[in-house]
């Protein structure tokens, strides 16, 4: 797969495994395959939307590229900084660059640190300001997530989950990263702030020139964030297009599947589409099968599928699919947008 470039993130056959260990000597017996290589670029100031099942490798995938896990192997670059080979001091101060929103915003704030010790404390750690200076910072980044500035003094029990998320976000911002991992940042919250949230981070990105891994499950609110999307299954990426060419125009069996089982207010634009329910469990990443990961709950596999591991090809222009069964002629010669 050839990478953009002008990308600011490039992925290069990332895999990530962990361990199982078993017996009173913990001998290693197996492995975990939560990411197993896995290639992609993120250009700069653009939302790469990363979606799949539970468990598919999403999370692992963002962490692996801050290096909050050390990959078993492959690369990722930072502009032109692999930051697999960095020593511990140079990706310290990487951190200025990369930073992460979690999912969790109840279990991501310190409950003993006051807000201004939580969004304060990467500047402190950076050595970038202190004392007045600090207190003058954090207050700019409060109102900048739309944050009272009154509430620095306050601690994480007192807010509302959408606020909890705002102050998280204010500590990812606090040093200016230019590139954020967006872990499922709005899965914890009430669909009455998911949405606000959403616009923040829209409202971010274009005042500050941000670049986002956005990582969900949500389709519908990727398609509204995201510039393009990647799918994952099992700890590969089955397709990778811009935004509309995937809810539009999907080539992957998977693809197809998740985006028949979403919501949409004008049925009558669907009517021609059958609603694809997938059978079976989504085999084990300690023993995944053989060939295609898909391939034991695909509706169009064949014997080929358990053979040949199929490689991420460019379809067309951008797009790219991981499946032997599909090829120029299944795309179609218009992406409609039923939107528009």
């Amino acid at each position: 797969m050839n990478t953009n470039q002008e990308a600011l993130i490039r992925v290069e056959n990332l895999v990530m495994h962990f361990p199982i260990y078993r017996g009173v000597i913990q001998r290693q017996v197996g492995a975990i395959r939560a990411v197993d290589g896995v290639t992609f670029s993120v250009r700069r100031g653009e939302t790469l939307g990363l979606v799949g099942e539970s468990g598919c490798g999403k999370t692992t995938v963002g962490r692996t590229i801050l290096q909050l896990y050390q990959p078993t192997s492959g690369h990722v670059y930072f502009e032109d900084i692999d930051l697999t080979e960095l020593k511990p001091e140079p990706m310290r101060q990487m951190r200025q660059e990369i930073q992460m929103i979690f999912q969790d915003p109840y279990a991501s704030l310190n409950p003993r640190m006051t807000v201004r010790e939580i969004v304060g404390e990467p500047l402190v750690v950076f050595g970038l300001a202190s004392g007045k200076e600090l207190d003058q910072r954090v207050a700019e980044l409060l109102d900048l997530v739309s944050l009272d500035q009154r509430y620095a003094g306050r601690y994480p029990h007192e807010f509302s989950g959408g606020q909890r998320q705002r102050i998280g976000v204010a500590r990812a911002l606090a040093i200016n990263p230019s590139f954020i991992v967006c872990d499922e940042p709005i899965s914890a919250l009430d669909v009455s702030i998911q949405a606000q949230i959403v616009n923040l981070l829209e409202d971010l990105q274009k005042e500050l020139n941000l670049t986002y891994l956005f990582i969900a499950h949500d389709l519908s609110m990727v398609r509204h964030i995201s510039d393009r999307v990647a799918v994952m299954y099992l700890g590969k990426i089955m397709e990778l297009a811009d935004r509309n060419d995937v809810y539009y125009n999907p080539l992957h069996p998977y693809t197809k599947a998740l985006l028949s089982s979403i919501p949409v207010p004008d049925p009558e634009f669907y009517e021609e589409h059958q609603r694809i329910v997938l059978e079976g469990d989504v085999p084990s990443p300690a023993n995944p099968p053989s060939g295609c990961r898909f391939r034991t709950r695909c509706p169009i596999a064949d014997e080929h599928c358990a053979e040949v591991i199929p490689e991420l090809r460019e379809i067309s222009p951008g797009h790219f699919v991981a499946c032997i069964k599909v090829d120029e002629k299944d795309l179609k010669k218009e992406v409609v947008d039923p939107d528009r």
